[in-house]
């Protein structure tokens, strides 16, 4: 028992200045699995830039603020914290309490269309993030790891600053820890598509270049050129400025499109992903796939590229080398959905229900 906090009891206090997407639901999904239950300070999610430098101080101040810090058990922090700043800025009573952070992604790993130089202070913002931090975990191993090899490769551009037993030191706080899906909603909409109706292909990704959508639909293009059989469902977040291919294929597809943009009711979203045979994705980058996850829930039978995260998160039989994803998607609309069986045991380790105790493990130091 230290400054009237007592470690063994206490609500978690969740630092969030992008409260927004997948960091808002992961949010959403642990407060419901947290004994003690948990406190969220937030910031809207935008301008991801200003609140990696700038939350630190601001958050510094709001803790500052609380009326009764004995309620807290340990602190929970996103990347966009900046947690060496925040510790040397926040109150006696917080420094005394554990930091804990969780790496939705990383920033060598995120791609970037135009790399300027001054941006190489975001990914060392993550390394002091996790030096200052006390537990680190990983939404998957592909983030760990490539987390890491971007730390070995700015090293060397410092050639005269050596920092040894760094990686180390990482390894030996980091977790692997998927997050946590809720899957009630797929699991309580149990319709499908009626049988002998033509296969549909399932794109729910952002509208993002990092998502390659070029690559996705000209395969469909090809596929249209040969006359194969499917059709089209696209969702996923869309932005003013999407790639211009999605109009395109909106235009060129309109024969094969049952549902094209963003669909705002969570009900409507499965019930479209129940919908499907299959879901595609042609990611550049993907730490973790929330959005694959959710449609394999849902029945869809995955066709992923053999990289990223995706290896370990589904077994081979649903990847594809770079060279063959035509005849890999021609193979996989022959092959129809999923089994219920199939989906749920491909799916079942992501719930909250199996990862509670991997968390109450990382957040608690047990």
């Amino acid at each position: 028992m230290t400054c009237g906090v007592d470690l063994m009891s206490g609500k978690v206090l969740a630092l969030e200045p992008y409260f927004g997407g997948s960091h808002k639901s992961f949010l959403a999904g642990l407060e419901g699995i947290v004994p003690g239950g948990m406190d969220l300070i937030t910031l809207p999610a935008r301008k991801w830039k200003w609140r990696m430098r700038l939350s630190g101080p601001w958050l510094a101040n709001e803790l500052a603020r609380i009326a009764n810090p004995e309620d807290y058990r340990c602190l929970l922090c996103s990347t966009f914290v900046d947690v060496a700043t925040l510790k040397g800025l926040m109150p006696e009573w917080a420094r005394r309490l554990p930091v804990v952070t969780y790496f939705h992604e990383n920033q060598f790993a995120y791609p970037v269309r135009f790399e300027k130089e001054g941006d190489v202070q975001f990914t060392l913002t993550n390394v002091t993030t996790a030096l200052a931090s006390d537990r680190l975990a990983f939404n998957s191993r592909y983030n760990l790891e490539t987390f890491l090899d971007g730390y070995r490769r700015v090293l060397k551009r410092a050639n005269d600053m050596r920092l040894p037993n760094v990686e180390a030191e990482l390894r030996a706080k980091s977790f692997i820890i998927h997050p946590g899906q809720d899957f009630s909603l797929i699991d309580q909409d149990v319709s499908r598509k009626g049988e002998g109706k033509p296969p549909v292909i399932i794109w729910n990704h952002r509208w993002e270049h990092d998502k390659n959508p070029e690559r996705f639909f000209e395969s469909l293009f090809e596929l249209d050129r040969r006359q194969i059989d499917f059709k089209l469902v696209v969702m996923g977040e869309s932005f003013r400025n999407h790639p211009p291919v999605f109009d395109e294929a909106r235009e060129k597809l309109a024969h094969r499109i049952l549902k094209f943009g963003y669909v705002e009711s969570r009900e409507e979203y499965c019930q479209w992903l129940r919908q499907g045979d299959t879901v595609v994705s042609t990611a550049d980058h993907e730490f973790f796939g929330i959005s694959v996850v959710e449609a394999v829930r849902a029945g869809c039978r995955p066709l992923l590229p053999n990289r990223l995260s995706y290896p370990e998160l589904f077994p081979a039989e649903y990847l594809y080398e770079e060279d063959e994803l035509v005849d890999k998607l021609i193979e996989t609309l022959g092959q129809g959905g999923l089994a219920a069986e199939t989906s749920m045991a491909l799916t079942e380790r992501f719930s909250w229900q199996v990862v509670r105790e991997q968390y109450h493990d990382w957040l608690f130091g047990q």
